[in-house]
This record gives C-alpha cells, sequence and structure tokens, in this order.
C-alpha cells in the first residue's frame, strides 16, 4: 500500500471514530436548547409501535410530562409512536447502541436479547391478574425487569398489557381444535410461535402496522391480542369474531439505553424513575377503563365476543411446559404457580 493510500484510509478512520461518538453524544444531548430558566435542555428519544390513540402512548407522555416538571425543564423526553423509528426489535437494537434513549416493548420481543422473557410467553402461567401483579412486583418480576442489563438494557418499569386472546374472520375460536389448519399472525417470539404450532396452526409474524391488510386480505385467517389493542387498530372491522380465551399474559416494558443511563447524573436518573413509577399507575388504571370501553366499542361494532372454557385449551399447551422442564424458565414457572 502506497503511502497515499495509507494517509487515506487513516484519514477515513478517525473520521469513522468522530463521526460515531458525534452520533452518541447528539443521542444524550440532542436537540439542546435553552430550557425555561436559559440553561440547556437534554432531550431523550422514546419510540413505540403503537397509536397515539392507545392507553400505553397515553402513560408514556405522562412519564414525559412528568419528568419535564420534575426536572424544570432542564430534561425531556420526545416520544415517536407509530413505528416511527422501527420496529420493536429494530429499536432495541438502536437503544443497545445509544441510537435511542428509551424503547416500550413487548416483553415478547425481548426473548431475541434476553432469554429470560420467554417465560412470559408460557400459556396461562398466571391464574389471574392479581397474581400476574403480584409476580411482576415481587422478586422474581423485578429480577426479570434487571436481566436485560448485561445486554445494554436498563429496565425501568411493566405496562400492564392484559391478557392476550384470538380474534378471526371467519369462524371462532373456541376450542383447541378450531385453531388447526389456520393462519395466525404472532409477536416476533418464538414462544409465541410454538403456542400456535401445539394449537396444531400455521404461526405467521407479520409486522404490526402491516396486520390490517394482512387480515382483509386473507394473508391471516387471525390474530391474537388484548382488547384495547383490538380496538384502536381497527381490526374489529376486519375480525369479527373475539374469543376471550386469555391464554397469555405478556407484560410490555419501558427500558432505557444502558449506555445513555451511565451517563445521566444521579438527579437525572432520579426523576426518570419517579416519572417512569408515577406512570405505571396512571396506565394500569387506564387500561382497565380501556378494556371495558373497548369491548363495549367492538361489540356494539357488530363483533361477536365469546368466553370459551379454558381448561381443554391448557390441557393442550401442557407440551410447552414440558419442554422446559429441567430448565430456569422451568424453575421460574415453578415458582411462579406456586405464588399465592
Amino acid at each position: 500500500m502506497d503511502r497515499k493510500s495509507v494517509s487515506f484510509l487513516f484519514v477515513g478512520l478517525v473520521s469513522g471514530a468522530l463521526l460515531a461518538a458525534a452520533v452518541f453524544v447528539f443521542v444524550i444531548r440532542q436537540a439542546k436548547h435553552a430550557g425555561p430558566g436559559g440553561d440547556a435542555t437534554t432531550v431523550l428519544k422514546l419510540a413505540h409501535a403503537l397509536d397515539q390513540a392507545h392507553p400505553v402512548h397515553t402513560a408514556m407522555e405522562l412519564m414525559a410530562k412528568r419528568v419535564g416538571e420534575l426536572s424544570g425543564g432542564s430534561l425531556a423526553i420526545q416520544v415517536f409512536p407509530n413505528g416511527q423509528l422501527g420496529s420493536e426489535p429494530e429499536t432495541i437494537e438502536q437503544l443497545q447502541r445509544g441510537a435511542v434513549a428509551i424503547v416500550k416493548t413487548s416483553a415478547a420481543a425481548l426473548e431475541g436479547f434476553v432469554p429470560e422473557m420467554a417465560l412470559f410467553g408460557l400459556p396461562y402461567l398466571f391464574r389471574d391478574e392479581d397474581h400476574y401483579w403480584t409476580v411482576l412486583n415481587g422478586p422474581i418480576g423485578q429480577k426479570l425487569l434487571a436481566a436485560g442489563e448485561p445486554a445494554g438494557m436498563h429496565g425501568l418499569c411493566y405496562y400492564d398489557s392484559g391478557a392476550r386472546s384470538f380474534y378471526t374472520v371467519g369462524k371462532p375460536i373456541l376450542h383447541p381444535r378450531d385453531v388447526k389448519e389456520l393462519k395466525i399472525r404472532v409477536l416476533p417470539s418464538k414462544m409465541a410461535r410454538d403456542l400456535i404450532a401445539t394449537l396444531g396452526g400455521g404461526p405467521t409474524p407479520i409486522p404490526w402496522g402491516e396486520l390490517y391488510t394482512a387480515l382483509q386480505q386473507s394473508m391471516v385467517d387471525g390474530a391474537e391480542n388484548n382488547a384495547p389493542s383490538f380496538f384502536t387498530s381497527r381490526h374489529y372491522e376486519v375480525a369479527k369474531h373475539f374469543s376471550l380465551d386469555e391464554h397469555t399474559r405478556i407484560p410490555d416494558l419501558v427500558i432505557f439505553s444502558q449506555p445513555i443511563w451511565d451517563r445521566l447524573t444521579p438527579q437525572q436518573r432520579e426523576w426518570i424513575t419517579q416519572a417512569a413509577n408515577e406512570s405505571v399507575e396512571f396506565q394500569r388504571k387506564l387500561w382497565t377503563e380501556s378494556t371495558a370501553e373497548a369491548l363495549a366499542a367492538v361489540e356494539k361494532a357488530g363483533v361477536k365476543i365469546y368466553r370459551p372454557d379454558k381448561q381443554p385449551f391448557v390441557e393442550a399447551t401442557l407440551p410447552m411446559y414440558r419442554e422446559f422442564q429441567g430448565t430456569p424458565i422451568g424453575e421460574l414457572a415453578r415458582q411462579i404457580r406456586e405464588i399465592r
């Protein structure tokens, strides 16, 4: 390699390093502008895939508002809904490298990054909502919230995402045999795919923003989600059967980029943590109200709501538990079922 080539190579490497450093600093101090007192404001990006009518978005807007109030305007959260910054897996990857500060994600989408999150994909793991929150707020839940730190994710809090149930365009799902040969849209999760496959159906991963069209054009026969998401996505306009089998309770998590978190001051971390905790209380109350309103609204729009016997579904999905016997996830599942 001649001296000129070496020179260009050196300049290129230095330029690349400086650009990477500049991008990282930009994330932490992006859109830095004068706050109310004349001081600079640190703006942090928050990404999620839900639309602005969703109760989870409303809760994150509250968190952003409270961060601004607690910090006196020196710290701000800018919320990007509707997958503007990418899908959940894409924004998680951005968060890991410090390109996004905060991400709201389903625990299912975290499976590929934090293997322990697969636990939440086990069907009928929780007896009811009270059992679910007892676990999340207890030692097991808090341990799982912190499990992403080695992968560059600081867990802030859990949001309620209710129980996931089936909705279909054609026939309703009232028994495990009704899933056979149906193409069901699933989350980007091995556990979600395994659930449908165990019931004899065809698991079909499709991005959330493309699902309405997929249902409309018969690319899939149905999907599974909670009532507020079924309503705010307007999937009820196409899928007229909603079966409340409540097969899984998979929480949403609000996670923070560990590289950025490490560079915040203790006071800034305290503000963010307090705002996140306040948003959890608000979100849980809002979720309960939104679920009731969503069910009433879709029923009024012509959706038939079914409440099938869950026991046949429980028995049909037992092979998923046998697969994890003798593993850490199997042991956690055993401990959870013993919690009263």
